[in-house]
């Protein structure tokens, strides 16, 4: 079990870092304004994702007939119907975008992008259906073989386009790679159905998802886009590359928490103890995440960026560790939405993620009134954190999981994260390694790894499955 997760995570890790070494790539061949125009294109293909997610793949794992051949053809079937419906909304939707963030002379782009949901919608399913019997290749292959065409594709491309273009080019080289991948890895051959009783049930089963999918769009996107509008595209380049580099390691270990503990979740949901247990674990599993990224931006962030991307880039230094707390506390909400969906209670996700939204309006209120980010990302991290207290009440109240345990690693997950954030507003992170090492470090590196020894569930969960190997 130990070595499918390590799998699992080294497979996700390396799709992760191949799609962030393609946007440090790109930003460092083309001006900043351009990349703010390119960065512009993957919140394009949020907005379709948002619209019209449905949970079909987690579906296939939680579902007691997710291995059965015909309910899988329904399934490809279904997101075939939501690829083209997804296509066509961002081609209608094209022009409006594009004159919301003033730059309607790229609506061609945007319209041009509009394909990548209909290539998608062809993807071959059986790389989720075998994750119910945790064979994770057929997934690590579809997940990091495209990134890596993508990054390929990138020179050849800036020799004839050097400009936003090349983003626009990598992102095409993905979709189809990733689609023709999905097939080759596929133990089954690929067919096509349609069943009333599956479309019913995915609706029943994907419509929070869907709900949360517009939340946690508004979430990732809502700043960038308030920032674009109102402040342009260099400020909207910086911003998003602060974003990518503390986001982009999060994505990757929460997406690995969910594959591994769904299914271990999943097959206790009878077992009252063992279930806690793993519930425990999960919840401070999304800690860990989160109080590793803030560590590792704290520690390496200003170095990271001066070696990465440069001077052109090195405004983001101001404002780069508040913005990895806030994605620090906001993937610590994993664990509790894991859980949930072990339980097919998806709609409880929602609730954690409504304090996000309803700072959004102040956010722009801040921008408009003071054009400052940091405060943006303030406004962010608190609504991040009462979003992690009401995620966690949930739990409690909705899925009966006692929360007794995990007081102690909770208190000193905030003591951490406050700690870094007082410390960051003290000094700011330096270019160079030598000038960035101070005092205040120490005391940070001291109480994150005080904060993952208290968390004693995760511990004995991982000790029980590497006794089982």
């Amino acid at each position: 079990m130990i070595k499918k997760a390590l799998m699992l995570v080294s497979g996700n890790a390396f799709a992760s870092a191949l799609s962030l070494l393609r946007n440090l790539a790109i930003a460092r061949l083309i001006s900043p304004e351009d990349y703010g125009v390119a960065s512009t294109f993957a919140i394009s293909m949020s907005i379709v994702e948002m619209v019209s997610y449905l949970g079909l793949q987690q579906l296939m794992i939680v579902d007691r007939d997710g291995d059965d051949p015909h309910v899988q053809a329904a399934a490809q079937g279904f997101q075939v119907l939501r690829g083209c419906m997804s296509s066509t909304l961002l081609f209608l939707i094209s022009g409006l975008y594009a004159a919301f963030l003033g730059i309607p002379q790229v609506a061609w782009a945007f319209q041009t992008i509009a394909l990548v949901p209909l290539f998608n919608g062809f993807q071959h399913f059986d790389q989720h259906r075998l994750k119910r019997h945790l064979n994770f290749k057929p997934s690590i292959l579809t997940t990091a073989l495209p990134p890596l065409f993508s990054v390929l594709a990138i020179w050849p491309a800036y020799m004839v386009w050097p400009d936003y273009r090349v983003m626009l080019v990598s992102i095409f080289v993905q979709a189809l790679s990733m689609v023709a991948v999905s097939h080759l890895t596929a133990e089954r051959g690929y067919r096509l159905a349609w069943d009333n009783a599956l479309v019913r049930k995915a609706m029943q089963f994907g419509w929070p998802l869907l709900l949360n999918g517009v939340l946690l769009f508004a979430i990732f996107n809502g700043d960038r886009l308030i920032i674009g509008r109102e402040l342009g595209m260099t400020t909207l380049a910086i911003f998003s590359m602060g974003f990518t580099l503390t986001l982009t390691p999060t994505l990757v270990l929460a997406n690995s928490l969910q594959t591994f503990f769904v299914p271990l979740l999943s097959r206790e949901t009878d077992n009252r103890p063992a279930f806690q247990t793993l519930a425990e674990a999960t919840i401070e599993g999304g800690m860990v995440i989160g109080l590793l990224l803030i560590l590792g931006t704290s520690l390496l962030g200003g170095p990271i960026v001066h070696v990465l991307l440069g001077a052109k880039y090195e405004d983001l230094l101001p404002f780069l560790v508040q913005l990895g707390i806030m994605q620090g506390v906001r993937v610590a909400k994993t664990g509790p939405s894991v859980i949930a969906l072990a339980g097919k209670r998806n709609g409880m996700s929602i609730w954690a993620n409504i304090p996000r939204i309803l700072a959004l309006p102040v956010a722009w209120f801040v921008v408009v009134r003071t054009g400052d980010i940091e405060s943006v990302i303030g406004v962010g991290l608190a609504a991040e954190m009462i979003g992690l207290l009401i995620a966690l009440w949930t739990t409690r109240t909705r899925l009966n999981i006692r929360l007794r345990n995990l007081i102690l690693p909770l208190v000193l997950f905030f003591g951490f994260a406050a700690l870094c954030y007082w410390d960051a507003w003290m000094n700011v992170p330096q270019p160079l390694l030598t000038d960035h090492l101070h005092g205040g470090l120490v005391a940070v590196l001291l109480l994150g790894l005080a904060t993952i020894f208290s968390m004693s569930a995760l511990r004995t969960v991982a000790l029980r499955r590497l006794r089982r190997g």
